[in-house]
């Protein structure tokens, strides 16, 4: 895949993975519309784009209104004249045995992890379509491949979103639109600050720059499956697959533990 000159969408652009990435992306020669919620750290992100040469406008709003969607994929169209990628990766998250979950948390987080790419996506796809080399790019979660307890919520909408970007992506075969998935392992960002659990528990952080570093290459490769997370939890994910039983023994270990370790963990 090339991405130099792409006019390349990107949701949840104002911190952490999404503004990581809006920065790898500019340094190949991208062409970015950035949406985000907050007008500060977005006109941080795009300044810092700018100021190395980069192209990048903003919208600021809440991606999950219909309005700020259209009005995202109208602006990427006006500023670049197409629209070549989706990059769906605004994201939250709320811990938690699933009964002490208020049903608000659990409708925030299936709203914007799920349902807003689905939404977003669908109405993207002519744009996508109309060059003939466009691209799906959903960002889901380690926990999209193995659920972990207190994370029930976040894990069904993030192995949702790896299933329909599977599911699409067969759909597209031969049309001009490829899907790609994203697997991120813990990543040291704002989002997972309230979140206490280390190593032993099973969260191996990486910094968003190496999470970065390894979409774009897998971009570059046309991989329609990457998973950044590090080999220690790659072994993981495959245990998972063959031996679920082991995994269920691990957490039934460790569970008191991460239930404290996590029972702040929200970014809603």
């Amino acid at each position: 895949m090339n991405l130099i000159k792409r006019s390349i969408l990107i949701t949840g652009a104002s911190g952490g993975i999404g503004a990581t990435l809006a920065d790898h992306l500019a340094r190949e020669g991208a062409r970015l519309t950035l949406v985000a919620r907050r007008e500060g750290a977005l006109q941080a992100t795009l300044d810092r784009i700018t100021s190395e040469g980069g192209h990048a406008t903003g919208v600021v709003g809440d991606i999950t209104d219909p309005v700020v969607q259209q009005r995202a994929i109208s602006q990427a169209l006006d500023t670049c004249g197409q629209l070549d990628m989706l990059v769906n990766n605004a994201g939250n998250v709320r811990a938690g045995r699933l009964e002490n979950l208020s049903s608000e948390d659990i409708q925030a987080m299936i709203n914007l992890n799920l349902i807003t790419p689905i939404l977003l996506t669908r109405l993207a796809l002519p744009a996508l379509r109309a060059g003939g080399q466009g691209a799906v790019v959903n960002i889901s979660s380690g926990f999209g491949l193995v659920g972990g307890p207190f994370y029930q919520v976040y894990a069904a909408t993030k192995a949702g979103l790896a299933r329909f970007g599977e599911s699409l992506r067969r759909e597209l075969l031969g049309e001009g639109v490829s899907v790609h998935t994203v697997y991120p392992g813990a990543t040291r960002t704002a989002m997972m600050e309230s979140n206490a659990a280390g190593p032993e528990l099973g969260f191996i952080y990486q910094t968003a720059e190496e999470v970065a570093r390894i979409v774009v290459a897998g971009l570059l490769a046309d991989e329609p499956d990457i998973i950044t997370a590090p080999q220690e939890r790659r072994t993981f994910i495959k245990l998972n697959i063959e031996r679920p039983g082991e995994v269920d023994a691990f957490y039934a270990g460790i569970k008191d533990r991460l239930e404290e370790a996590v029972k702040d963990h929200s970014s809603l």
